[in-house]
């Protein structure tokens, strides 16, 4: 079948089975074309909760999925790949963290919601990298804080906030690929662009970046500023949506390298299958659900 043939049975079966695509920022061109709501991973829960519909289908990585399966637990969550999941989000299996959390009794602990379900589970708060520092800043000074698992989206957040934490040593090998090197030759390539990156980088990254921000926050910088010209530092397809919510202007990713492979894992045949099939549904043991939903919503709260 051809992609507009693929493109044309998922509208059915969308219909048929009371289904809305869910599709986060960093999927292929294709994938981003069919969906309903497009975003980043905690946004894209949201949606899920606030959709009338009774089938989610979420073009992400696992852990996405499974924060939209803590916050519509009525629903039917599908993921089209299974296997699509995240290293960082890996680095931090929930037993580890207890371990760590050992080590330093009657700290906060604040897990990024690029976590698993049970990783949140053990968290105080959750946070995302858009509200990091607030989040920080409403625990008490004085606190021993840990911060899980990217250590360079808290090392950013201490620099904001002026606090100390605990970091927790995983990160996202996509991010971590982007050097400071490719910043410098996309700004020979393109001097008149405003250098945007995603706080997962590397301090050196971010230390030559304009502007540090969630991919939220890139396509609302986007919207927003005057600028005509931008270099995108994040994983490379986050150009895609840019460039077509905003048409009069250019997006350069930082580096074509960058490029996430299980976020690649998602295409069209994977979504139509999904949907005919009913597979690969997503659930969470309720109590775990019940502990990472505390987490979560204590974050909601602060934000």
């Amino acid at each position: 079948m051809s992609d507009r043939d693929l493109i044309g049975r998922i509208e059915e079966l969308k219909r048929e089975r009371d289904a809305v695509i869910l599709v986060h920022n960093y999927q292929a061109a294709e994938v981003q074309e069919i969906a309903d709501f497009l975003g980043d991973s905690l946004a894209l829960s949201r949606q899920a909760a606030a959709s009338g519909a009774s089938t989610i289908v979420f073009c992400g990585v696992y852990f996405m999925a499974e924060t939209a399966a803590i916050l519509s637990p009525g629903k039917t969550i599908l993921i089209p790949d299974p296997d699509a999941g995240c290293p960082m989000a890996n680095m931090l299996p929930a037993g580890e963290l207890r371990a760590f959390k050992e080590k330093h009794p009657g700290a906060v602990v604040v897990a990024y919601v690029n976590s698993s379900a049970a990783a949140k589970a053990e968290a105080d708060l959750c946070c995302t990298s858009a509200n990091a520092p607030a989040v920080i800043n409403s625990i008490p000074e004085g606190k021993e804080i840990i911060f899980a698992p990217d250590k360079f989206l808290g090392d950013w957040a201490m620099k904001q906030t002026g606090r100390r934490l605990i970091l927790y040593p995983g990160y996202c090998p996509v991010h971590r690929m982007l050097d400071r090197a490719a910043i410098l030759r996309a700004r020979r390539a393109h001097p008149d662009a405003l250098v945007m990156v995603h706080p997962e980088c590397t301090p050196e990254v971010i230390a030559e970046a304009d502007e540090v921000l969630s991919t939220s926050g890139m396509v609302r910088l986007a919207r927003e500023s005057d600028r005509r010209e931008f270099i995108v530092g994040t994983e490379a397809d986050m150009t895609v949506c840019l460039r077509r919510e905003n048409p009069g202007k250019k997006f350069h990713p930082a580096s074509p390298r960058v490029i996430c492979p299980n976020m690649k894992k998602t295409g069209l045949e994977k979504v139509l299958w999904s949907l005919e099939e009913n597979r690969h549904r997503v659930t969470v043991p309720e109590e775990i659900r019940l502990k990472a939903l505390k987490a979560v919503e204590a974050m909601v709260s602060i934000s």
